[in-house]
């Protein structure tokens, strides 16, 4: 029996999913899924594969009962239970329990930028501050508020918006206590016991704390 009448025998038949005949690569005979006729090299990797159409999720975390449908991710989720980081930066030691945060990481030290955006060249460290880039030439917003339903182009921003409605405020100021809904905020906040002002005016040299400040300021010299 063919192998993909063997594998995907339920779902092919269930979908009317046509037979998909087999080429050679690479002097091998090259596997295909009778769902979406991707081809494999070997049955094992077809195997995996087919998980994507049957859902099935063989790997469960025994902390907490998440199933998986590779066990490499199982591995990962894992470290988040453990805290164990087996991967470490060897410039600054800092660790990670992912290779690919290690990847990322070491690229604020060589300042490798690889991921160019088509739209207007600018370069990115990693693929995921790519995409977050693109969508403020796309417009899209596909994170939504199950609240009000605005609408998010970063994750990192439905997550503080929503907030707004549930009052939380976690981050929280080590000098005088005061709590934010923000990271971004308790930073400028902290700038007001430090003193530091980072923003700095290209013409006069005056500095400002917060980055909205230095722009009312540079008006000033452009109305001038």
């Amino acid at each position: 029996m063919p192998l993909e009448s063997s594998l995907c025998g339920e779902v092919a038949a269930s979908s009317a999913a046509p037979r998909v005949p087999r080429g050679k690569r690479g002097g091998q005979q090259a596997l295909h899924c009778a769902v979406c006729e991707k081809e494999f090299r070997c049955k094992s990797d077809l195997q995996v594969h087919f998980r994507v159409h049957t859902g099935e999720k063989p790997f469960e975390c025994t902390f907490c009962e998440e199933k998986f449908a590779l066990n490499g991710n199982l591995t990962r989720h894992l470290r988040t239970h453990t805290g164990e980081m087996p991967f470490e930066c060897v410039i600054c030691e800092k660790r990670f329990t992912q290779g690919g945060n290690l990847r990322r990481h070491l690229r604020t030290h060589t300042e490798e930028k690889p991921f160019e955006c088509t739209v207007c060249k600018k370069s990115f460290s990693h693929s995921g501050a790519l995409r977050r880039h693109l969508r403020t030439h796309t417009g899209e917003k596909p994170f939504e508020c199950d609240v009000c339903q605005k609408s998010f182009a970063v994750s990192g921003q439905l997550r503080a918006h929503l907030r707004t409605h549930t009052g939380e405020k976690p981050f929280e100021c080590t000098v005088c206590k005061k709590c934010y809904t923000e990271s971004g905020t308790l930073r400028k906040h902290f700038r007001t016991h430090t003193g530091v002002k980072p923003f700095e005016c290209s013409v006069c040299k005056k500095k400002f704390a917060r980055s909205e400040n230095l722009k009312k300021h540079c008006r000033t010299h452009i109305i001038g």
